[in-house]
């Protein structure tokens, strides 16, 4: 059975109640509540989000297994290794870190799917992480081209852990740039890991790998033991963390 959140102050259940794999719904462990910035706290610091659609009441999932990227495992095909070269050096483009959080979260909530009808990213959502990126724990990367915002990702960062939540692109592997972006500015700071949710071939393409439940949920309380990010600003040596080891063969 879910746990039905009846208030404010009703904790999360332990994440061992969430649905297990052949079930119906595996990782649900709860329903209802809203999304505010405490509430999110509760969920993230113990490795679970919300996740739901229009019309459907908030729903928690703490899945097992767990994608993440080890942040020294992330890899680049050449082609994309050639297309952050090109971008980080041209002076039409730039890198910005929460100079638009809400044109991003929005993009992302607009962004078709394959295989998705409609959007998880909901106005409640948006109205949600808008209030806990005023807080400084949510934040945006984005990819500017002329002044233009073409691409992005939005996620999470408590202590030394970053959760990543969803990218957009307009303009070809604007969204890649942006992660690889990330993927440098964790190096730089020295956080371990990306959350990534669920398994998409795309993430597994740049390193990302499953995790069981109780080693993610350990790596997390590590990460989140040490001192939160102040900085969030992004310079351009930061490009320099992309080094050859980084590479794959590719197109």
């Amino acid at each position: 059975m879910i746990h039905w959140l009846r208030g404010p102050d009703d904790p999360l259940p332990a994440t061992g109640a969430a649905l297990p794999l052949g079930s119906d719904a595996p990782g649900l462990l709860a329903a209802g509540g809203h999304p505010t910035p405490q509430r999110l706290a509760e969920a993230y610091a113990k490795g679970v989000f919300p996740w739901y659609s229009e019309g459907q009441p908030v729903l928690w999932w703490s899945p097992d297994p767990r994608m993440v990227l080890l942040t020294d495992e992330f890899r680049l095909a050449r082609s994309l290794r050639k297309a952050v070269r090109r971008f980080a050096a041209s002076a039409r483009c730039e890198l910005r870190i929460d100079s638009a959080f809400r044109r991003v979260i929005s993009a992302c909530a607009q962004t078709p799917r394959d295989g998705q009808d409609g959007t998880w990213i909901v106005p409640e959502m948006i109205e949600a992480y808008c209030d806990w990126h005023a807080l400084g724990k949510a934040h945006s990367f984005e990819a500017w081209v002329d002044g233009e915002l073409v691409g992005g990702l939005y996620g999470i960062s408590l202590g030394h852990m970053f959760f990543g939540e969803s990218m957009f692109a307009h303009r070809t592997d604007a969204s890649k740039i942006a992660f690889a972006a990330l993927v440098c500015f964790c190096r730089e700071y020295r956080l371990p890991m990306i959350d990534c949710q669920q398994h998409t071939r795309h993430l597994e393409s740049m390193g990302a790998r499953e995790l069981r439940r109780p080693e993610f949920e350990a790596r997390l309380a590590l990460s989140l033991g040490e001192p939160s990010i102040t900085d969030w600003t992004y310079d351009l040596r930061l490009w320099r963390h992309l080094g050859p080891a980084a590479e794959e063969p590719g197109p």
